[in-house]
């Protein structure tokens, strides 16, 4: 447990995390981490609100993390619930309430929900102690739950959450709703900006893009961990990745309708002109003011750059000027290490994604003959250590494109 000092620190830290994180999912996954750490908690989950139901959208779990192989994450499902009195988190966010439960297993009969065993049984997991809070914001609007279980003592020994901590935490779950709704907020930007390219473009659609940008960031975790990369510039890097990745494809807003959506074969020419999505997408992004234009300019002109340096654009002079022309008279292509890493990664993640999707000119491929795909192209189309992380994090890649499946048509 942490001493009254460490509580302190701590407090400051989560107050940076909610000041600096602009991704919503790595702003949850930072909150609940800081906040089962206050609490000496081993587990926790956090719900968001979508309509009258509340999705699980995170969740963390020492105990099962520890019995996985070393570098491995957590899989969980992602699923919803509905807000009413049933559930213990529906229960919270219907009524505006925390409850804070001793032991899940002996609820009394006389409060109206009940707690799901199926995951502790699934999981050969035990649930005691759980206190479930409303994330409410300004408005009093509930943007979701936060549910940290099993308190733990200086042994080890599972107990009740203290008086001390329901107090903290509900501090701690109000200042995340804040920072919750404004990463809302920046990511539905992004989808809208994705939205302009899916009227040109019907590939560029929003589960697209959040498939791409989470496997980016899964893909660079595990390439940085083989580079042994500072773990902090890691975690900042991780948070503007994820929103550069998304927009990877956002240059199409300047392509004709008549060239993205062609049913037939484009022409020499066309194809040409579809290239040119690259640059004028890091146009965009071409007044630096920060970080995120620096990797996102980054991304949109080098995720069509291959290893081998058959890709495109190559070398530009600038964003906004023609390219360096080499003796054949074609841009001189760019390979290997010469291009951007970020661009290398989104590279593998946007190609994964297109061959597990249903295109109108074509329909997903198996999963062996991906695999196959990609393993063939490491060290021509892709940097054979990128692909190595590809393959380290597979198991999370999966369930990222369960998470973001394509709406039906």
């Amino acid at each position: 447990m942490l001493n009254e000092n460490e509580k302190i620190d701590l407090i400051t830290q989560i107050s940076l995390d909610i000041n600096e994180v602009k991704d919503i999912d790595l702003l949850l996954e930072r909150i609940l981490t800081n906040v089962r750490k206050f609490s000496s908690a081993d587990a926790g989950s956090i719900y968001l609100k979508q309509g009258d139901n509340l999705k699980f959208n995170h969740t963390q779990n020492d105990t099962l993390q520890e019995r996985l192989p070393s570098g491995k994450k957590l899989i969980y499902n992602t699923f919803s619930i509905p807000i009413d009195n049933m559930s213990i988190a529906g229960y919270v966010a219907q009524n505006c309430k925390t409850v804070n439960i001793p032991d899940v297993y002996q609820i009394d009969n006389n409060v109206p929900y009940t707690f799901d065993s199926h995951f502790d049984r699934l999981s050969n997991y035990k649930t005691c102690s759980m206190l479930a809070v409303p994330m409410i914001n300004q408005r009093e609007d509930v943007l979701g739950v936060m549910q940290i279980i099993n308190a733990q003592n200086d042994k080890g020994d599972i107990v009740s959450f203290s008086p001390s901590d329901e107090h903290h935490i509900l501090h701690f779950s109000t200042s995340a709703a804040l920072a919750v709704e404004r990463a809302q907020m920046t990511r539905n930007i992004i989808l809208r900006m994705i939205s302009m390219a899916e009227l040109r473009d019907p590939k560029e659609t929003g589960a697209h893009v959040n498939r791409v940008g989470a496997y980016s960031v899964e893909i660079y975790e595990e390439w940085a961990k083989s580079k042994q990369l500072p773990p902090e510039d890691v975690a900042r890097q991780k948070d503007i990745f994820r929103m550069a990745a998304m927009l990877h494809d956002v240059g199409k807003v300047a392509i004709s309708d008549l060239i993205l959506k062609k049913p037939a074969r484009l022409t020499i020419d066309e194809f040409e002109i579809i290239k040119s999505h690259t640059y004028l997408g890091a146009r965009l992004f071409s007044d630096i003011r920060s970080d995120f234009d620096e990797i996102a300019a980054e991304v949109a002109l080098n995720h069509h750059e291959k290893w081998d340096g058959t890709g495109y654009p190559g070398y530009i002079e600038q964003i906004n000027k023609p390219f360096f022309i080499g003796p054949d008279n074609k841009p001189l292509p760019k390979k290997e290490d010469e291009i951007p890493i970020f661009g290398r990664i989104v590279a593998v993640a946007d190609v994964y994604d297109a061959l597990n999707s249903r295109r109108s000119y074509k329909e997903p491929w198996d999963e062996d003959r991906v695999l196959e795909e990609l393993r063939q192209s490491s060290g021509t189309h892709f940097d054979p250590d990128v692909i190595d992380a590809f393959f380290s994090c597979l198991d999370v890649l999966k369930s990222i494109t369960e998470r973001y499946p394509d709406e039906e048509e």
